[in-house]
Formats: structure tokens, C-alpha cells, sequence
């Protein structure tokens, strides 16, 4: 990605303190199982390790670790049984999911040969994660259990893969921007937002910048190195309508190569942008070159959403992290002879999405609806399992995920230069537009391929935000 984030994510263990004086092979037993279970966590995280836990100040240690790492989930691996004591002070000043991870050292006991140590200490899954959560619960935290066997347990390593994923999505809020360049489109008032509710809502600052800006960005870029690379980038990414060489795309390379520095410095994670002024000089060349350009971004991991949209550029952004993929969509049409949605959108897309076929780029004489004309892209999704995402607003300002999963099947699609897929959806096509219409997301989604409704609820729950689920 053009800018790296990486998850913080608290871990600690907990025992009985009364267990280890009774029964010290416990303790060397506890600290493998420890050492074992923090090596399963994926790579792509950092952690911040909290250490065993058998006692309350052990446990306010911990906390005072996790508070100033400002971790984004905890792991909680459950040893034996252990009074709650050894968790809260770890997390009672947290604010972020706390996750039981519930593991048994054994798959099944050896009956006749297990003695109390052996059953304390490879064999004790499941008694103290009810009294954990009872006191979550009355802390007022988010909570989770994952219930497996330690060690190479596919279940298990398939739910903390998505907990870090999902985690992410928090760090990579708390640690970018969003840019803003320009407005949402004029009466898309669904698209509407107020930063300072985003930022405490989500934690996502907004960076605004004019389109005065804008134009001049590629003025300093002199490194004909980094364009001419770049124009390669460009030729292998999309089939051009009409053939193209490097001097064909050699201004829009000079742009890309702007644009990623420009979001470098300002550590920019998303961007949302609209432009409704007149397209000539400096700003029709910048304007025509946009949606191939902004395409660019979106392959290295930047959401870059059309029409302004603050809210599907943290959609897309969402689904990038977790997925690696993630395109802006809406509803284009039913086709009720085959029961289908055909969803879409013109402008940039994501190349990692077009699997089907390389992705193509025209140029057409109007962009429908806006000012000017210029390159439009259009991405292939394969056929299969696609998840739609889409966050809105309720009248006090919260927030709300709302999502969808569906299959990409074969047929006709439309062919004038806007990405969109033939949807069949298990609740129907016509049941489908009622019920996602109801849940008021706005009009725009983020598509990934995949099914990813599971990750999404961890996401929502990091976020703490609600999370309704049209169909799946």
C-alpha cells in the first residue's frame, strides 16, 4: 500500500494463582502454551505482549502496556480456569473488542491417565469464559470467544486472521487521512457529512484541499525515470481503446507519479472527489485524466471514491483491508427475466477486482452527468461470491454498516465503459432492492469478491458501530 499501517494487537494469558504453588509443572506447562499460542498470530500484526497473568497487578501491568500502545484488539488466551480479577484491570480502561481465545492443549482426554495437573493444564477449555464474559458484559465491553484446539486448529487460525484483519481497519483509520477535494455532488445529500462527527465517530481526519491545488500538482514532477515507469504501469494495468504507447500515457504518468507523492505526505488513506467547474486549460487536462489516475491509487491501496462520497471511500477502504479488493458500486438495473441486479459505477475502479478480463479504458466525449469528458475505465469481476458493503447515517449522526452477499453469475453485461456485474441475490432481485432500500445505505456500496459478512461484523464490532445484513 502507498501508506503502511500496521494493527496494534494487545495479548496476555491468565491462570489461577493458587493452581502454580500446588502444582508447579504448571508454570513451565502455561508458558509454552503461551509462547506457542502468541507464534500462531499472523505476521502482519504488531504485538504488544501483556504477559501471563495470575494476579491483579500482573494484570494492571498489562493495561498500562495495552493503554499506551493504544492497541485496537486484545486477545485474551484462557490457560485454566481463573477469576476474573486477572483480566479486568488488563482491560477495563480499554474501549476495543476484548477476544476469549478458549484453546485446549488436547483434542480429547486420555480418561484413565489424566490426573489433575494433566486436566488443569492440557484439558481445562471452557470453564471460566462464562464468568469472563459475565464481567465484561457488566464492564460495558465488547466481547468475543473463539472455543478450538491449540496448535493447528484451522478454525481457530481462520477467526484471529480475521480479528487482525479487521483490526487493521482501525489502524489504518486512526493512523490516515481522508481527503476531501472539492464537494459532493450538488443535491446528493445523502452523500453529506460532517468531519468533526467523522473523526469522533471513526477516527478518520479530513484533509481538504481546492482543486486550485490540484491543477498545479504534477508541476514539479521532473523525473522522466519514474513517468516512463510509470506509463508501463499504466500499459500493463488496462487495454486501451484505439492501442497506446508510453508517450501516449506519458501526461497521465506524470500525474499518477503526483498523485502518490501527494498522498504519501499527507498519509492519505482515502480520498472523495467531485468536480463541477469548467473543464478547460489546466483543469480539463487534470479532469480527463482523473479516473484512470485515481484507478492507479486504488491498486496500491488509497479509496478513491467519485462524487465526493466520504462514506463509500471508508467502505471501499473497509473491504480493501480485509479483502483486497474493493470497487464502488450502485444499482444500475433488474433484469427480471434472468433475476438479476446489475450493479455498477462509472470511474476509477480496482484493478485487483477485474479478474474476468484485464481492465479497459475508452476515452468518451461526456462523463454523464458532470462536467467534461475524458478516459473512462471499466473493470471485470469474476463470476462468483461478491459482498457489498455500504455505510450510512441515522438522524443523530451514527453510523451503520450494511451488507450484502450475493453471486456474480455469467450473461450479457453493459459494455459503455462503467464496471458492473449480473448479481443474484438468494432473497431475489426484486426482494433484494426492497429490503437493501430499506436499510437506507445511500446510494453508492463498496463491492469486494469474496464472501466477507463475517469479517465485516468484526470490523463493526472494533468500530463499534451496528451492522445490518440484507442477505447472505
Amino acid at each position: 500500500m502507498l501508506v503502511e499501517t500496521k494493527a496494534k494487537v494487545g495479548v496476555f494469558s491468565i491462570a489461577l494463582g493458587a493452581y502454580l504453588p500446588q502444582f508447579p509443572q504448571l508454570v513451565p506447562e502455561f508458558e509454552t502454551q503461551y509462547k506457542e499460542f502468541k507464534e500462531t498470530l499472523p505476521r502482519t500484526v504488531e504485538i504488544i505482549d501483556g504477559g501471563m497473568v495470575t494476579t491483579k497487578e500482573q494484570a494492571m501491568i498489562a493495561g498500562d502496556k495495552f493503554r499506551a500502545a493504544d492497541v485496537d484488539v486484545v486477545f485474551l488466551q484462557m490457560l485454566t480456569y481463573a477469576t476474573s480479577y486477572n483480566m479486568l484491570p488488563a482491560i477495563k480502561d480499554l474501549d476495543v473488542p476484548i477476544v476469549l481465545v478458549n484453546v485446549q492443549k488436547l483434542k480429547a482426554p486420555d480418561y484413565q491417565n489424566t490426573d489433575i495437573p494433566k486436566w488443569l493444564g492440557e484439558l481445562y477449555a471452557c470453564g471460566a469464559v462464562g464468568e469472563a464474559v459475565a464481567d465484561l458484559e457488566r464492564a460495558g465491553k465488547r466481547h468475543a470467544v473463539i472455543t478450538g484446539i491449540q496448535g493447528d486448529d484451522k478454525i481457530v487460525k481462520s477467526e484471529i486472521e480475521d480479528w487482525c484483519k479487521a483490526a487493521q481497519v482501525r489502524r489504518r483509520f486512526r493512523e490516515t487521512n481522508i481527503a476531501q477535494i472539492g464537494r459532493p455532488y450538488p443535491g446528493m445529500m445523502d452523500l453529506y457529512i460532517d468531519e468533526t462527527n467523522l473523526y469522533n465517530r471513526m477516527d478518520l481526519y479530513t484533509k481538504q484541499f481546492d482543486w486550485e491545488k490540484m491543477w498545479a500538482i504534477a508541476d514539479e514532477i521532473t523525473d522522466e525515470k519514474a513517468i516512463q515507469e510509470k506509463a508501463e504501469d499504466i500499459l500493463d494495468t488496462f487495454d486501451i481503446e484505439g492501442g497506446a504507447t508510453v508517450e501516449t500515457v506519458w501526461e497521465m504518468a506524470k500525474y499518477v507519479v503526483a498523485f502518490e507523492k501527494w498522498v504519501k505526505d499527507e498519509k492519505l488513506g482515502l480520498i472523495a472527489s467531485h468536480y463541477d467547474g469548467f473543464a478547460t486549460g489546466k483543469a480539463g487536462v487534470l479532469d480527463s485524466m482523473l479516473i484512470p489516475a485515481f484507478s492507479m491509487l486504488i491498486k496500491q491501496g488509497t479509496a478513491c471514491a467519485v462524487e465526493g462520497d466520504m462514506k463509500v471511500a471508508m467502505a471501499m477502504s473497509i473491504l480493501k483491508t480485509i479483502s483486497g479488493t474493493g470497487q464502488l458500486s450502485e444499482m444500475y438495473s433488474i433484469d427480471f427475466d434472468e433475476d438479476v441486479c446489475i450493479i455498477g459505477h462509472s470511474g476509477s475502479g480496482d484493478a485487483d477486482i477485474s479478474k474476468a478480463k484485464k481492465p479497459t479504458m475508452k476515452i468518451v466525449p461526456v462523463f454523464h452527468g458532470k462536467t467534461g469528458g475524458g478516459y473512462l475505465t471499466q473493470f471485470y469481476p469474476p463470476v462468483g461470491d461478491v459482498t457489498y458493503l455500504a455505510i450510512t447515517q441515522d438522524m443523530n449522526g451514527h453510523f451503520k454498516f450494511v451488507v450484502a452477499e450475493g453471486k456474480n453469475v455469467e450473461g450479457p453485461i453493459f459494455n459503455f465503459g462503467d464496471t458492473n456485474m449480473r448479481i443474484q441475490f438468494s432473497c431475489g432481485a426484486r426482494e433484494f432492492c426492497n429490503r437493501w432500500s430499506e436499510a437506507g445505505p445511500t446510494h453508492h456500496m463498496a463491492a469486494a469478491i469474496g464472501k466477507h459478512i463475517d469479517t465485516i461484523l468484526k470490523v463493526a464490532k472494533i468500530m463499534n458501530v451496528p451492522c445490518e445484513i440484507v442477505t447472505r
